[in-house]
C-alpha cells in the first residue's frame, strides 16, 4: 500500500479551513431524516438524460470520520453515515455504451475505463447520494463535456483494465488537470460468494442519485438501474494516490474495510433537480 505524496497536503489544509462552515451545515435546522436505504431503485420521475452501462466494478471502501469528509462536500450537503462512520470509495470499472436520452450509444467516446473516488452525501430533503472527489476517464471529450455541463470533477487519464481468469488489474495515471501523474493500481481476485441482503453493501452501492455543484447551485441527479449483482472479492494489491489527491492523505496506506465486485448494471440518469 502506497503512502501519500506531499502535493496532496495543501488541498487537505484548505479543506480543513472550511470545516467550520461544513459543521454548521450538517447541524443546521430544517433537515429531514435521510430516506431509507433501498436495494431496488425507484423509477425515474421524468425523461432520461443519460444512458450507460457499468461493467466489471470493484468497490473498495474505507471507514472515515464524518468531520474529515464534511469539508470536501458541496454546500448544502452533509456526510451520509452508517454505523457511526461515513465511507469513502475507490471504484475502478469499465463504462460502456454511453449515450444521450434513449438515443444510440456514442461511438468511441462513450466507452472507456473509469476510476472514481466517491463520498456519500445527504441533502436537506433527505435524499442520499454520491459526491465524486474525482472521476478518472480515458476519454478527453467526455471529461470536458461532463465538467462543463454538470460540474463533475472528471479528469483525463491513461488507463488500462486487464483480466486473467478471476483476477482483474486496473491501472490509471492522470494526464490533466493537476496533480498530473496521480495514479492508482488495483488488483483483485473475484470471489464466488453472492452478497445479498447485506445492509452495509446496500448502503455503499444502492445510491440512487449524485450531488454536484454547478452554476452556484447544488444539484441532485437521479439514476436508476437493476439491483446490484454483488460478490465477494479479495484485494491482492493497491498502489493509490487518488484518495490523497481528493483530500484524504494517508487513507490508502491502510487496508479497505470492504471489498466487493459486480459484473455490472445498465443505468439511466434523469434530469438534475435543485
Amino acid at each position: 500500500m502506497a503512502g501519500s505524496p506531499s502535493w496532496c497536503l495543501n488541498r487537505s489544509q484548505r479543506a480543513g479551513n472550511r470545516l467550520r462552515r461544513a459543521e454548521t451545515v450538517t447541524t443546521g435546522s430544517g433537515w429531514v431524516a435521510p430516506s431509507p436505504v433501498i436495494p431496488i431503485a425507484p423509477p425515474l420521475a421524468g425523461r432520461t438524460l443519460l444512458d450507460q452501462h457499468w461493467r466489471d466494478l470493484t468497490f473498495l471502501h474505507w471507514r472515515v470520520d464524518p468531520k474529515r469528509v464534511a469539508p470536501l462536500l458541496p454546500a448544502q450537503l452533509r456526510p451520509d453515515v452508517y454505523d457511526g462512520s461515513t465511507w469513502v470509495g475507490l471504484i475502478p470499472f469499465r463504462l460502456t455504451d454511453a449515450g444521450f436520452g434513449r438515443g444510440p450509444a456514442l461511438p468511441y467516446v462513450g466507452s472507456f475505463p473509469e476510476t472514481n473516488v466517491r463520498f456519500y452525501s445527504v441533502d436537506a430533503a433527505g435524499r442520499r447520494g454520491v459526491v465524486f472527489g474525482s472521476l478518472e476517464s480515458a476519454r478527453l471529450a467526455f471529461v470536458l463535456g461532463a465538467r462543463w455541463t454538470l460540474g463533475l470533477n472528471y479528469t483525463w487519464a491513461r488507463m488500462r483494465i486487464e483480466r486473467q481468469g478471476d483476477t482483474i488489474r486496473y491501472t490509471s495515471r492522470r494526464r490533466w488537470p493537476e496533480p498530473r501523474g496521480a495514479r492508482t493500481a488495483v488488483t483483485v481476485r473475484v470471489g464466488s460468494a453472492a452478497v445479498r441482503d447485506d445492509p452495509l453493501a446496500d448502503f455503499l452501492t444502492a445510491r440512487w442519485g449524485l450531488h454536484t455543484r454547478r452554476f452556484g447551485r447544488t444539484l441532485f441527479l437521479p439514476n436508476t438501474h437493476e439491483r446490484w449483482p454483488l460478490v465477494t472479492a479479495e484485494l491482492l494489491s493497491l498502489d493509490d494516490h487518488l484518495l490523497a489527491a481528493a483530500g484524504l492523505p494517508g487513507l490508502s496506506t491502510v487496508p479497505p474495510d470492504s471489498v466487493l465486485f459486480s459484473p455490472g448494471v445498465h443505468t439511466r440518469f434523469g434530469a438534475p433537480a435543485r
